[in-house]
Formats: C-alpha cells, sequence, structure tokens
C-alpha cells in the first residue's frame, strides 16, 4: 500500500489499495465512509476518474479506476488521498458523538511524526 504507486501507462486501469495508519477501524462511522463516497463521485463527476470497482473496509480502500481526461492516475489518487484525509480528520476534530477523538488524533499525530512530508496528522499509511 505504497505511496509510490508505478502508473506505466496513464490510460491503464489500476488496482490499488490503501489504509488507515495502525490498521485503524475509522471507516465504522457513517460520516467518515460518506466522505469517501462523496469524494468518489466527485472525482467520476469533475476529475476524470472511471471507477470500475470498490470496496470501503473498516479500515482500508480498495479502488479499481482508470484516467479518462488525461489527470495523470497518480496526481488523481493523490489528490483523492489528501484529500480525504484532511476532511476526515477535520470531521473528527469536530464531531460531537466522537467518542475516541483524543485517540484517533493522538494516532494520527504519532504517525506524522514518523514521516518526512506530514505536516501534522497522518491518516494513510505510506508503507
Amino acid at each position: 500500500m505504497s505511496r509510490n504507486y508505478e502508473f506505466y501507462n496513464p490510460e491503464g486501469v489500476y488496482f490499488v489499495s490503501f489504509a488507515v495508519v495502525e490498521w485503524i477501524d475509522v471507516f465504522t462511522r457513517n460520516e467518515y465512509k460518506d466522505i469517501v463516497i462523496d469524494n468518489l463521485q466527485y472525482n467520476q463527476k469533475e476529475k476524470g476518474m472511471e471507477i470500475y470497482a470498490w470496496c470501503l473496509m473498516t479500515n482500508h480502500v480498495h479502488l479499481v479506476f482508470k484516467s479518462i481526461k488525461g489527470i495523470k492516475p497518480a496526481i488523481l489518487l493523490g489528490n483523492f488521498k489528501r484529500y480525504t484525509s484532511k476532511a476526515i480528520i477535520s470531521t473528527i476534530k469536530e464531531n460531537p458523538r466522537e467518542s475516541r477523538r483524543e485517540w484517533l488524533l493522538e494516532q494520527f499525530e504519532k504517525a506524522g511524526l514518523k514521516s518526512s512530508n506530514v505536516s501534522k496528522y497522518q491518516f494513510w499509511r505510506h508503507d
């Protein structure tokens, strides 16, 4: 589930998987699942991400997709992951029903400290 996917053919169909740091079960809450689903739909309609299949598990995502508007697959995927991570962390901070808030943010912050390209919180695994 590396952040360094190899997209050799910009017009190819790709299967990718990516997980939450420490395999934390974030997607047990509808609020967080909806962010992923809404962003998939946005990328389909606006960015040219043709989605063949996706599976949202409690702590990771599987996605089969292709770029159809000339945007490199790596850019599409990077933008998707960047947006979802920021939106989910923001929602965790603001969600009054999130009983795990402090623990979740602590885990994301600890993961961020291990990464040279993360300023505060790391949501998706980089390995």
